[in-house]
């Protein structure tokens, strides 16, 4: 199993970790905002007009409805119920500014300032070089996802691209992970009986790069951010099988339980890439550790499983 990259990353570092952009990695987002503060509607209670306020210049907030503020860490805490290592675990997933090796890397930015220019098929050598990096052939990532041309303080930038159900955009390319206005999360309807629900839009890719035509069995929800399982549900009417491919953390197994809890039919699957962070984590450490293309006849649904253990260890014959 990996190591947890939190280590060594401190408290006292972690809360100067802008609490706008961990809003919007749980996907909260400002009704209005200038340059000394930013309003929402409260994370941490049901609200109808914005009384929770984030002081840009002390990097701390306070919600005046509930009575309490503090910085990043607490916010983070209440808003996930989760422990001060799972905070930190969410600060340091995927933002380089928090990794520990030296590389160039593009700062993430808030998703509010984004205007999105235009999309088109991918082609970009750069992102065909960032798929191929995450396992993810080109065939596959036509088929749901775009090459995104967006603006943010004059200058321009691209990424691969997911559209949300509200027409914003999830971008991701080798340097930083993003989203743009509104955020939401993507329902793909096939059709079908059958529903397959994952975290991230690379989830889906993977799961999908391992088993092709799937489409035409399950139809797809990608949550983009778990602060979004309350409406999730409402889509999980209607169908008779539901299986759940959520991070291999403790928000995505609370999210598991919750979604099971809501309906009988959901099926938590993550024990199939146990040891791994998430299902693209499980795909690349398959081809990396030498099972290699085999990794790609690996059916992560139960019943389309072959030679190939959850772990990506090959069973002994018998």
């Amino acid at each position: 199993m990996k190591k947890e990259r939190t280590k060594g990353l401190s408290c006292e570092r972690a809360r100067a970790f802008p609490i706008e952009r961990a809003l919007a990695k749980l996907g909260h987002f400002p009704t209005r905002t200038n340059g000394k503060e930013a309003w929402f509607l409260s994370p941490i209670r049901s609200e109808t007009q914005a009384s929770f306020k984030v002081s840009k210049k002390l990097n701390r907030w306070y919600d005046h409805g509930a009575g309490k503020g503090g910085n990043v860490i607490d916010l983070i805490c209440l808003i996930t119920k989760g422990t001060v290592k799972e905070a930190l675990h969410i600060i340091v997933q995927d933002e380089p500014s928090f990794s520990f090796q030296q590389r160039p890397f593009l700062e993430q930015q808030t998703e509010h300032t984004i205007t999105i220019m235009y999309a088109k098929p991918i082609q970009h050598y750069g992102l065909l070089k960032y798929l191929n990096a995450r396992r993810i052939s080109i065939t596959t990532a036509l088929t749901y996802c775009k090459e995104v041309h967006y603006l943010f303080k004059g200058r321009k930038y691209f990424a691969i691209g997911l559209k949300n159900g509200s027409g914003g955009w999830e971008l991701r390319n080798g340097y930083y992970k993003n989203s743009s206005s509104p955020k939401d999360s993507t329902y793909i309807k096939n059709g079908n009986r059958k529903l397959i629900v994952t975290e991230g839009m690379f989830d889906l890719l993977s799961i999908v790069e391992c088993h092709k035509n799937l489409e035409l069995e399950y139809d797809f929800l990608v949550l983009n951010s778990t602060a979004f399982v309350q409406k999730a549900m409402r889509t999980l009417e209607g169908y008779s099988s539901i299986e759940l491919y959520l991070d291999n953390d403790a928000n995505g197994k609370r999210t598991s339980k919750e979604l099971m809890a809501y309906s009988k039919n959901c099926k938590d699957n993550s024990k199939l890439y146990s040891g791994f962070k998430d299902v693209n984590e499980w795909l690349r450490g398959n081809t990396i550790n030498g099972v290699g293309q085999k990794a790609q006849d690996v059916f992560l649904l139960p019943q389309k499983q072959t030679c190939f253990t959850p772990g990506g260890r090959k069973e002994k014959k018998k």
